[in-house]
């Protein structure tokens, strides 16, 4: 995950900062030093990081710090404020036009993940947004783009204008004609791409920008490439103008620089995330609350929201009673276990949870062809059989089995971990569980957090 190195280097730099009680300029000056070092090895541009450095020392060599009882956390909250500026102070969102239907241009180099995004874009419009929105190919140049678009719109439920291989200036044209005739209220152009940035391909873009005058540039890089993402943003945005950024695979292995560098470089926000490589993987860019997982405080506001919009409220409640009253079944283990999958990997929960919690998850992964399989193994039993395993005997197994393609073993490891859950669960039941979870992930998480495979 981006930012995980520099996130270690930060704590360990505040950690030793409050280790010492009272602090002295010296030890100020010494700390931002370390962070410094941090952020260059993160990728972070040169004239950022002295800029950024510079107004953290200039805060915390103050009196009001110094002399204040908790110095290191007063520093700590200081590169927090100074970090959620550097990514731009407030969460900048899409603006949409009074009268339908607001025109997006996608732009970017090739590989970026252009076409992926501007769909995963559709889809967040779609879904949160209550939005009616287009697909159009524009990029008529790379082989198959057309029909990648055609593919990923097929997914998602969203329709694909296309006209083949003409002029992407026309089927810009065309296809906004078309959304205005048809009530689509968003368009979506998926535009042409090269392996670096060239007189032709601007060209291009600045004529269907001329030709449909579009609400929003936005801009996709990849925060994989660091500092060339931030220079690629600069060329796009001396030619076109982009009105933000959507900056891609902040899941990947990327030390995080172009995510901190690109609005304080260009002046142009992020307005969204590419977390993950499915097509519901893409979220608005908070700076604040970046900066809260940069720093291992976490990040609670977007994991509640994520459990708000996987989690039933009436399932919720119905869970903790059976817990409570020790009832838990395998038709509910099963229930529990698709509510897990809605939420996410652990890995990317864990980037949301504070301090040393967060750490501890960060290696959990959930295998999902183990979860497919338990999945199938409960799917085979009769209803009886998934209220009162207890009745599964040799015969029930080996039909079971059968059922889903798998080995009585499997069943038996399953029935297994069930129990164990049950037995956890009989301990919960004494007391009182918390309100609204009804142990419901945690359930699904047990013995499925790390890789454990069938054999």
């Amino acid at each position: 995950m981006a930012f995980e190195g520099l996130s270690e280097k930060l704590s360990a730099t505040f950690k030793r900062l409050r280790g010492k009680g009272r602090l002295t300029e010296a030890d100020v000056k010494e700390a931002m030093r370390e962070v410094r070092l941090a952020l260059l090895e993160a990728d972070v541009s040169f004239k950022v990081v002295k800029e950024f450095v510079a107004s953290i020392t200039e805060r915390a060599v103050g009196a009001d710090v110094l002399e204040s009882l908790t110095p290191a956390q007063q520093i700590v909250k200081i590169v927090n404020e100074e970090l959620t500026k550097l990514m731009g102070g407030t969460e900048t969102r899409i603006s949409f036009a009074p009268h339908p239907p607001t025109v997006i241009m996608m732009v970017g180099l090739q590989g970026a993940g252009k076409t992926t995004n501007g769909a995963k874009l559709a889809g967040y419009l779609k879904r949160e947004k209550g939005k009616r929105p287009l697909l159009v190919a524009c990029d008529v140049y790379r082989p198959a783009a057309i029909t990648q678009l055609q593919v990923v719109g097929e997914q998602l439920d969203i329709p694909v204008f296309a006209l083949g291989q003409v002029n992407p200036v026309q089927i810009a044209q065309h296809a906004v004609r078309h959304a205005r005739d048809n009530g689509f209220d968003t368009v979506l152009l998926d535009t042409a791409g090269r392996l670096h940035i060239d007189e032709q391909l601007m060209e291009e873009l600045k004529k269907i920008k001329a030709a449909v005058s579009p609400n929003e540039i936005l801009l996709v890089v990849d925060a994989m490439t660091g500092q060339d993402a931030v220079s690629a943003a600069t060329a796009f945005d001396e030619a076109l103008g982009v009105d933000g950024v959507v900056l891609t695979k902040l899941d990947g292995d990327a030390r995080g620089g172009a995510a901190l560098s690109i609005k304080a470089a260009t002046g142009k926000p992020i307005k969204f995330v590419g977390t993950g490589e499915k097509l519901d993987m893409i979220e608005p860019f908070h700076p604040d609350r970046m900066a809260s997982r940069i720093l291992g405080m976490g990040d609670m506001l977007s994991l509640i929201e994520k459990a708000e919009k996987s989690f039933d409220e009436k399932q919720a409640a119905k869970m903790e009673e059976k817990l409570r009253k020790n009832r838990f079944t395998l038709s509910d283990f099963l229930e529990q276990m698709q509510q897990l999958k809605k939420m996410g990997d652990l890995n990317q929960l864990a980037g949301m949870m504070p301090g040393q919690l967060g750490r501890q998850m960060q290696n959990a992964q959930i295998d999902e062809r183990q979860l497919a399989r338990t999945e199938a193994i409960i799917l085979s039993m009769t209803p009886r059989e998934r209220e009162d395993p207890r009745i599964l005997g040799a015969s029930r197994k080996r039909r079971i089995a059968a059922g889903c393609g798998l080995e009585v073993a499997d069943v038996n490891r399953l029935l297994k971990q069930f129990e164990a859950m049950q037995q956890m669960f009989k301990q919960f039941s004494k007391g009182k569980m918390p309100a609204g979870l009804g142990g419901g992930r945690m359930s699904a998480m047990h013995g499925f957090g790390r890789k454990k495979r069938f054999k």
